[in-house]
């Protein structure tokens, strides 16, 4: 059966995350898109080949045809409309940040509960055989007993009129909408929820344009999470240290453009493969696995909220108000 999906926004990121995937995965395809210009819609529907336009929000996610609705909205329509949407019987894919705080997140993993539909966090970096990889093997004590993780993502964001990433109102800020991800990476990595011990930011009216944090993990593992919108350039590292070696993942987010992954376990120096579908392609081909009833999500539920309290705590350590 085709899974028949809305764009809730007419969004940069859904030309990556989901129309160019859907156009090789059979199990999908996208029947309508919205936004809150009509003219804008009509516009994106043309340009990417979908056929319908709704007209608002609330029409789309009330069409017959959708039945997983993608919600790309920036995070301050996240809590409001993915709520919506699953009171009207539908599955949602929510971007990340999943929420503006842990509050919100709550209310949508118990929105999904009620109305017993299925809720994921579209954390694509998470569904690469790159992660899963590097899960498993922190996970099966390949490194020993862990001791340290640090994540780091930087990627320059122009601060321009119009860009929500620079809009706190909108749920902006580089932790939000880039920290989110070493903060998630570390989590999934220990395999437990962190204490956050610092976090300082640089705030720009409002807005962090970057952060640091140091958290504590439970027997004693450390972790360390930055991310920047003003840094040079891109970079995104995760570096796992055991008793028995070290992990080391330069571009653990996106493998597909560029990946280097290595171990040196026990004094032996190995290069992990890195192939595989994008992580977009492996984040819908996950989510049909779990609407399919096969595999229960990897994101969302008490991970999604588990992410945002550990934001939370990162913004009140910094001292944001």
């Amino acid at each position: 059966m085709t899974i028949r999906i809305g764009l809730l926004g007419a969004s940069r990121i859904a030309r990556g995350a989901v129309i160019a995937p859907v156009r090789d995965n059979p199990d999908f395809e996208i029947t309508a898109v919205t936004a809150r210009d009509p003219a804008r819609a009509a516009a994106y529907a043309a340009e990417h080949g979908v056929a319908a336009v709704a007209e608002s929000y609330e029409a789309l996610i009330r069409r017959d045809d959708v039945d997983l609705v993608y919600n790309a909205l920036p995070p301050a329509g996240h809590r409001l409309w993915t709520i919506a949407a699953l009171e009207t019987g539908k599955d949602v894919l929510c971007e990340k940040p999943f929420a503006r705080d842990a509050a919100e997140a709550r209310d949508m993993v118990a929105a999904a509960e009620a109305a017993g539909r299925v809720l994921i966090e579209a954390f694509h970096y998470r569904f690469h055989n790159v992660m899963r990889a590097a899960v498993a093997l922190a996970h099966e004590g390949a490194l020993g007993r862990l001791r340290s993780l640090t994540a780091e993502f930087d990627a320059p964001i122009p601060r321009t009129a119009g860009e929500l990433r620079w809009s706190a109102e909108q749920g902006g800020g580089a932790l939000m909408d880039l920290g989110c991800y070493p903060v998630h990476a570390l989590r999934s990595i220990a395999g437990a929820e962190p204490e956050v011990v610092r976090a300082t930011g640089v705030f720009e009216d409002g807005v962090d344009a970057s952060m640091e944090a140091d958290f504590a993990f439970p027997d004693g593992v450390t972790g360390a999470i930055a991310c920047s919108m003003t840094a040079p350039g891109f970079n995104a590292k995760l570096t796992v240290v055991g008793e028995k070696g070290t992990m080391e993942i330069v571009n653990f987010l996106a493998p597909q453009f560029g990946c280097r992954f290595t171990t040196v376990i026990d004094g032996v120096t190995r290069e992990h493969g890195v192939e595989g579908p994008s992580t977009y392609a492996a984040q819908l081909a996950h989510v049909a696995q779990v609407l399919a009833g096969k595999i229960p999500p990897l994101t969302g539920g008490s991970d999604a909220v588990g992410n945002m309290a550990a934001i939370d705590a990162i913004y009140a350590a910094a001292g944001r108000v």
